[in-house]
């Protein structure tokens, strides 16, 4: 399934694309795409085309509601440390992005004050689906609800020059675009094998495969559940392949009015325009 929040009015309800990509309501069944319901097993068996049609064009929401942790790997592809001039890293790098930084897939993206290094980063996220503590690589996967698409946006002066963590850099509010869905694992055969594209203003800007991950989906998890419990509607972004604007001679950032474009094979596309925060 393509599980999806919308906005109607401030409101925010669950819903489901159905095999023509028509919109349909899930409020009959759940009352949110969150943690509980992807535990629930109220979303197995649905008859989605007996379901509502949601009328109109609607805005979406984040894909996931009440998400606990938005956990976030670096240096996770291996083309990716080579055009930063990093080597590749003996375990995971794990930073943190605030979960007030979460945002919907086509919201705009907001240049902090004082920004002057904003850059893209698609990513693919993975949502815990079952509570997940001390798992082996083997098992990993069964823990996983489904994936989807994440623009870890982030402000590289504030990452780099700001004494402190990564997570500085990547906390700014409308840094974590997540959506346009959640697509549930069983549509996706190989999580190790999708393509991800990048562009800005028409301009393919990243090009990648998750195939050229260094740590695997199933490693990630299993090494972040020896040092916490991962609970459902937990994040995972994994990691970005080359082409962010901090690798390029010059470096190239993102200004207002720029527009965002990502997309990753068989979960979607996010399209963001970038404009300065109030």
């Amino acid at each position: 399934m393509k599980l999806l929040r919308y906005y109607d009015g401030d409101s925010v309800y669950p819903g489901v694309l159905d095999a023509t990509g028509t919109l349909r309501a899930l409020s009959s069944v759940v009352p949110d795409i969150d943690g509980a319901a992807l535990t629930s097993g109220a979303l197995d068996g649905v008859d989605v085309d007996a379901l509502p049609i949601v009328p109109g064009e609607m805005r979406l929401a984040p894909c996931v509601g009440g998400v606990g942790k938005f956990l976030c790997i670096g240096l996770n592809y291996s083309d990716h440390a080579e055009e930063a001039g990093m080597p590749i890293p003996k375990h995971p790098i794990l930073f943190l992005k605030a979960n007030s930084a979460i945002s919907g897939p086509h919201d705009d993206i907001l240049l902090p004050r004082g920004s002057v290094a904003t850059d893209w980063e698609v990513e693919l996220g993975v949502v815990i689906g079952k509570t997940a503590k001390y798992v082996n690589e083997a098992t990993a996967l069964d823990h996983v609800a489904g994936y989807c698409v994440i623009n870890d946006v982030s402000e590289r002066d504030f990452q780099t020059k700001r004494t402190g963590q990564w997570t500085k850099g990547k906390s700014c509010d409308s840094f974590g675009p997540i959506g346009p869905w959640l697509v549930t694992k069983d549509e996706i055969s190989d999580p190790q094998n999708l393509g991800l594209t990048c562009d800005v203003n028409g301009e393919r800007m990243q090009t990648g495969s998750s195939d050229k991950m260094i740590f695997t989906i199933a490693q990630i998890i299993a090494h972040l559940s020896e040092m916490m419990t991962l609970h459902p509607g937990d994040v995972i972004a994994t990691g970005t392949p080359p082409g962010v604007g901090m690798g390029m001679t010059p470096p190239k950032y993102l200004k207002p009015g720029d527009k965002v474009r990502l997309e990753i094979e068989g979960l979607g596309v996010q399209v963001q325009t970038v404009r300065a925060d109030d």
